[in-house]
This record gives structure tokens, C-alpha cells and sequence, in this order.
């Protein structure tokens, strides 16, 4: 066999893991947050002033945000399950050390201090899990895409080839769903007294680059013979194709539609999607082809799998942007987003009972046809990790309440304390100290220029496929490369976001 022969069969024929290994793993990265978030809060108690040189701050970022999900993935990955809660206890016991060393007089019971903390008003007009969440599926997916080609990487996590829940194929869904949180509809800046053609118009300027993006792809995979997973998108089609199709096609919709019923328009799609493969051949199509051997004739028959599975990836969207709009309702106060932390949870479990009941009677998850069971598992597992980004940032908030004047970036302000602060000496962050220090934040260097970060990732992955042979690579080497890959590519965005240099011409 080829190498590229070796590498196209390296990443085929794979099942996936467990729902449950994959429920385990989304914690690790609002664990690595909260981590990230303590530390600075425990350096301005301990020096008063937050960390000022950019050179720590990213080294800091990096070591802490996503080196830990780097070895998660690769030379950790047996004991997945012993991670969270190793890094659960190691923010215990910074927490533990903040509140015993923190000053304040008079000491006020702990009971006082939750009380004042439930009535403390945030910001409503920025939310940072939504934030957290988008820079966080990039970041995976550029260790992932990467990694994958190492066989430090479980299998397990890769792509599933058909059916199954691989980490990879949750990432492609969790893509779609991340962008669709911060849409125009979602965003409110659509007009709906404006002329359907002027919508259209108005959306496919914005999805050129993709479009471009998705032909320069094709021509340069195309061009060198790199290894390519055909059973994926198909021969020609790609996933910057799926998104700028995706985008066209929910914003006609939503043009036509209420957009607080996308919801609405989400399960009809998902449901008649299914109900249309499981009543006629054309799942047999999409897995066999038209000749049921395979065959990939036509444009239609060499990329069914990425042309059907818009259908699939259109209902995730949807239900994306009916989660955005409810996220972005005013709830001012603390106590309020612990309720939206209520409502979250149901709903994840709903889902998940739904999820059961799809999978035992109509198909297993499958991202190569997008069903409807994995449109359920990717919403209720992207809920799930935006519920733990919104608990990490109000225990966060909470800490920050006891420590007067520290600050972490991409965490709420506090634009209200309570009242009683000042008879208690309860301190809280002053309207504005978050964005003093943008420029010492990973996170809003990425979210900054999020495509620049996803191409630049993809680049960087056929450099280092075309000069290494990463199938035979050791461990060691394996995890220098991915470092270096990472740094490099988050060193990039940190020097343009210092700069204010936003990379968008659209």
C-alpha cells in the first residue's frame, strides 16, 4: 500500500465510543477554564495586579486551556475518566486557598456571602459561554484534525464510518451548532420588511469566502493526492461547502418563518429527513451508492453523503439559533442564569430520553447521514457543554466577589453588586475591568479570527502530513509536533489580536 493508501485506511472503518466517555470528556474544557480563571484570581490576592506580561499570559493560556486537552486525546486518553476529576480537585484547592487567604474584614458567614451572591447583577449584554463554547470547538477541531493521523489518537475518538459517536463527529455537528449561536436572526440583524431576494443576496455575500475556501480545498487535495476519507463528504464536496450551504439555506427559511419557531422548523426537517430515508432506498443510496456497490458516478452519487446530510446539519442549525435567541433573553442577575442552568439541564435530559427512544426504533447515531439520532445527540451534548461553560463563569463570578478588583478575562462583568456590599466588604469587579486587558486573553484572540484559526489549522495539517509519517510516529515526537502546531497557530492569533488586526474582508 501507498502512504496515502496507509493514511486513507488509518482513518476508515472506525465505530466510535460511548456516549458516556464523550459525556466525561466535555467537562475537561470548562474544568480547564475554571482552572485558567482561579489561578489569575489567586495571583492579584497574592500580588496585587493582574498578570501583565503578554509572554506569561500566553504561556499561561496555552499550558492551561489547551495543552491539558492535547494530552486528554492522546497519552491520556486511558484514564479519561480519572482526568476531570483530578483537575476538579486542583480547582478545589485553589478555590479552597483563595477563600482562606482572602481579605476581608469583618469575616462574613459563607451562607451571607452565596445570598449576596444570588442577587448580583451581570452584564446582559455579553455572554461568555457562547464565547467560550465557539473558540473551544475550534480549538478542538484543530487538535483533532491533526492528532487523528497520529496513532496516539484512539480510534475510538476518530470519525465513525457509518454508524456510532466518535469525538470527531460530534465536532463536525458541535461546528454547525457553534455558529449558528451568533447568526444575523440570532443577532437580530435580519429585517424582516425587506424583500426575500435582499436577504439572499445579503447572506451569500457573507458565505463567499467559505465557498472559496471549500473550492481552494478541493483543488489542492486534488492536486498532490493527499489522503482524503471519500465516505465522508463525498468526492468533490467538503465541509466549508456544508457550512456556506447550510447558512443559505436556514436563512431562507427563517426569512420565510417566525424566528422564534425555528425550533419548530428543526424538528420538521430532522423528522421528515428520517422518515424519508427509513420509508425509501435512499439510504441504501447514500451507504451503497446507486449501483449498491459502492459506486460513485455522477455528481450526485460521488458526494451523496455531503449533499444528504444537509438536511441533517440544516435542523442542527436551526435548533441553534432557537438556543441563541433564548440564551440572549435579559436575565441581568445571577439568580436568574442559575434558573437558566435549570432549564438547560432539563432539557439535556429530555433529549437524551429522545435520543433512546430514536435510537431503538428508528437508526443508530450517524454523522455520514446526519439522522435524526444524531441530530439529538449533537444538541443535547452541546447543551450540555454550554451549561458547564455557564457554571464555570458564575463560579468564577462568585470568586471574584470575595477577592475586590481582580478580573478574568471572557467572564462576566459585574455591572450591579448588591447593595449590602458595603456594609459586608464584599468587593465586586468594577463596570469595565474585564476589557482592560483583551490583549492577555487566548480565548478572545481566537474568537477574533475564527476562520483565520480553522484555515491556518487545516494548513499546518497537510504541511505536517506531507513532511512526517505520522502513522509510525512515537509519543514523544507525536506530542512536540502537536505542541508546536498549537503554539504556533495560537501564537498567530495572540500577535493579530494585540495588534487589533482583524482578518475579515467580507
Amino acid at each position: 500500500m501507498s502512504q496515502k493508501e496507509l493514511k486513507e485506511a488509518f482513518i476508515s472503518n472506525l465505530n466510535g465510543t460511548s456516549l458516556l466517555e464523550i459525556s466525561v470528556g466535555l467537562s475537561l474544557a470548562p474544568l480547564c477554564l475554571l482552572c485558567r480563571g482561579l489561578l489569575l484570581i489567586l495571583h492579584y490576592l497574592h500580588y496585587g495586579k493582574p498578570v501583565s506580561s503578554r509572554t506569561y499570559s500566553l504561556l499561561l493560556d496555552f499550558v492551561v486551556l489547551v495543552s491539558p486537552l492535547l494530552f486528554s486525546c492522546t497519552v491520556l486518553s486511558p484514564v479519561i475518566f480519572l482526568t476531570p476529576l483530578i483537575l476538579a480537585a486542583f480547582c478545589a484547592g485553589i478555590f479552597s486557598k483563595i477563600y482562606s487567604q482572602r481579605k476581608r474584614e469583618p469575616r462574613v458567614p459563607f451562607g451571607q456571602i452565596v445570598k449576596e451572591f444570588q442577587q448580583t447583577n451581570l452584564d446582559p449584554e455579553y455572554i461568555p459561554a457562547i464565547t467560550v463554547f465557539r473558540v473551544y470547538v475550534n480549538v478542538l477541531t484543530a487538535i483533532s484534525i491533526l492528532a487523528v493521523d497520529f496513532p496516539q489518537y484512539p480510534r475510538r475518538y476518530a470519525k465513525a464510518e457509518t454508524y456510532g459517536t466518535g469525538v470527531m463527529d460530534l465536532g463536525v455537528g458541535a461546528f454547525i451548532f457553534g455558529n449558528a449561536l451568533v447568526c444575523p436572526e440570532v443577532r437580530q440583524k435580519s429585517c424582516g420588511t425587506q424583500p426575500k431576494f435582499s436577504i439572499l443576496a445579503r447572506q451569500f455575500f457573507s458565505v463567499w469566502p467559505l465557498i472559496i475556501l471549500g473550492v481552494g480545498r478541493l483543488l489542492s487535495v486534488k492536486s498532490i493526492e493527499y489522503h482524503e476519507h471519500t465516505s465522508e463528504y463525498g468526492v468533490h464536496w467538503n465541509f466549508f461547502f456544508t457550512l456556506a450551504f447550510v447558512r443559505l439555506a436556514a436563512s431562507l427559511l427563517l426569512a420565510m418563518f417566525p424566528k422564534n419557531k425555528s425550533w419548530v422548523l428543526a424538528l420538521s426537517v430532522a423528522v421528515l429527513y428520517q422518515l424519508v430515508l427509513n420509508t425509501t432506498s435512499l439510504k441504501t443510496f447514500l451507504l451503497h451508492g446507486s449501483s449498491g456497490r459502492d459506486s460513485r458516478v455522477g455528481f450526485l452519487d460521488a458526494n451523496r453523503e455531503g449533499l444528504l446530510s444537509l438536511f441533517g446539519y440544516l435542523a442542527l442549525y436551526l435548533v441553534s439559533v432557537q438556543v441563541g435567541l433564548w440564551l440572549l433573553k435579559c436575565r441581568s442577575s445571577v439568580r436568574g442564569w442559575i434558573g437558566a442552568l435549570w432549564g438547560l439541564a432539563r432539557t439535556v435530559l429530555v433529549l437524551l430520553v429522545f435520543l433512546h427512544v430514536a435510537q431503538e426504533h428508528t437508526d443508530p447515531v450517524s454523522r455520514r447521514m446526519a439522522n435524526l439520532s444524531y441530530c439529538l445527540w449533537v444538541t443535547a451534548h452541546c447543551l450540555l457543554l454550554l451549561s458547564l461553560f455557564v457554571a464555570t463563569d458564575l463560579t468564577l463570578v462568585f470568586t471574584k466577589l470575595l477577592v475586590k478588583g481582580s478580573s478574568v478575562p471572557c467572564c462576566w462583568s459585574v455591572v450591579k453588586p448588591p447593595s449590602s456590599n458595603a456594609q459586608h466588604g464584599t468587593g465586586a469587579v468594577p463596570v469595565g475591568r474585564e476589557d482592560e486587558v483583551p490583549h492577555l486573553c487566548l480565548i478572545s484572540a481566537i474568537n477574533k479570527n475564527q476562520l483565520l484559526f480553522f484555515l491556518l489549522a487545516n494548513i499546518m495539517t497537510g504541511a505536517v502530513n506531507i513532511l512526517v509519517d505520522t502513522i509510525h510516529s512515537k509519543a514523544a515526537f507525536t506530542l512536540c509536533i502537536l505542541h508546536l502546531y498549537m503554539f504556533l497557530n495560537c501564537s498567530i492569533m495572540s500577535i493579530l489580536h494585540a495588534k487589533n488586526i482583524v482578518l475579515k474582508f467580507w
